[in-house]
């Protein structure tokens, strides 16, 4: 199949921060996209590319009478529980949410004949690196149930994939951050736990003191490094994805990274450039199972599907959460 017959792809977890912004970019490349989504973390106003359709996961036959009413020819896998320390305390939730609800997805496609599906993993799946940057042939090593049913979802998406003929392509994300830059959408979840937008609220004085987990660590300053990409270049690696798939390329899995890090003081003193505001913030004990870094290795998403981040800078980055929390908010 050409890239060009791409027609309509189902977004499970269309109504969510990712979801929304890759239903956006969809929709700009002539592609229809169909939300499903049940709102339980994803927000109504957030659907603007295409219908909603509230459903839930845990229904096979919802998600089969969606891929045919809709006529749909591939499918963006989002929906799914992504606290780390909510997974710790509520590991059957994450197992039924995240895992059971794949399950149940690839049945649907199955069901439906659909043969394409980018599924949202993470880099939780490797756990606490051996190497940074980290490679997709790192280890597997989760240190949380969400992590693990990421890397379960794999290979369930791998081994129903070679039994039904369904290619597929993982995106293994880092840090995932900023917003649209025109901030019509943005990061919005509650609780919030993300970093920039933690920094963002601190700095509105809508949150109380950002919490710096961990100060001691073997980095420049101190603080954990991560790997923050722009949200609108890891939806556009989701395109990307759905292009190669269509165009033939086999199944495979692909760290989503900028290839650089930045520490957690980092991410407060841009949050403060932008915002022209202190972020208040003290410093806490570290949180069990938190690396020093997690930085991608993102070649292969160069030489697989010929993506790179067109957001070079933290500060760009910040700039477009920040402009899009002072419009969502109210403030000047």
């Amino acid at each position: 199949m050409d890239p060009a017959e791409l027609r309509t792809v189902l977004v499970t977890g269309g109504a969510g921060y990712i979801g929304s912004h890759t239903c956006k970019l969809l929709a700009q490349a002539g592609i229809r996209p169909v939300a499903f989504d049940n709102l339980g973390s994803g927000h109504r106003w957030a659907v603007r590319w295409g219908p909603l359709i509230e459903g839930d996961l845990s229904h096979v036959d919802e998600i089969s009478d969606v891929i045919r009413r809709h006529d749909i020819d591939s499918v963006i896998h989002f929906a799914a529980s992504i606290s780390v320390g909510e997974s710790v305390r509520e590991p059957l939730a994450y197992y039924r949410n995240n895992l059971v609800g794949t399950l149940n997805l690839l049945e649907a496609m199955r069901n439906g004949n659909v043969k394409r599906l980018i599924f949202s993993s993470s880099a939780a799946i490797y756990g606490t690196p051996e190497e940074v940057p980290i490679p997709e042939t790192h280890r597997y090593a989760p240190v949380s149930p969400y992590g693990q049913t990421k890397l379960d979802c794999e290979n369930a998406i791998r081994w129903v994939g070679a039994a039904h003929g369904i290619r597929s392509i993982c995106l293994r994300y880092f840090n995932a951050s900023g917003a649209d830059a025109s901030a019509e959408i943005g990061e919005a979840h509650e609780p919030e736990t993300h970093l920039i937008p933690l920094a963002i609220l601190a700095a509105m004085g809508r949150h109380p003191e950002l919490a710096v987990f961990g100060a001691d660590y073997p980095t420049p300053d101190g603080t954990a490094i991560r790997d923050y990409i722009h949200v609108s270049d890891l939806a556009q690696a989701h395109i990307r994805g759905l292009e190669v798939l269509a165009a033939g390329a086999p199944s495979c899995a692909v760290n989503v990274g900028t290839g650089r890090g930045h520490s957690v003081m980092e991410v407060i003193r841009s949050v403060e450039k932008a915002s022209g505001r202190p972020v208040p913030h003290r410093i806490a004990p570290r949180r069990e199972g938190d690396p020093a870094a997690l930085i991608a290795d993102a070649r292969k998403a160069r030489e697989v599907l010929d993506w790179r981040p067109s957001v070079e800078s933290l500060d760009e980055i910040v700039l477009t959460a920040w402009e899009w929390h002072r419009r969502h908010h109210g403030q000047v």
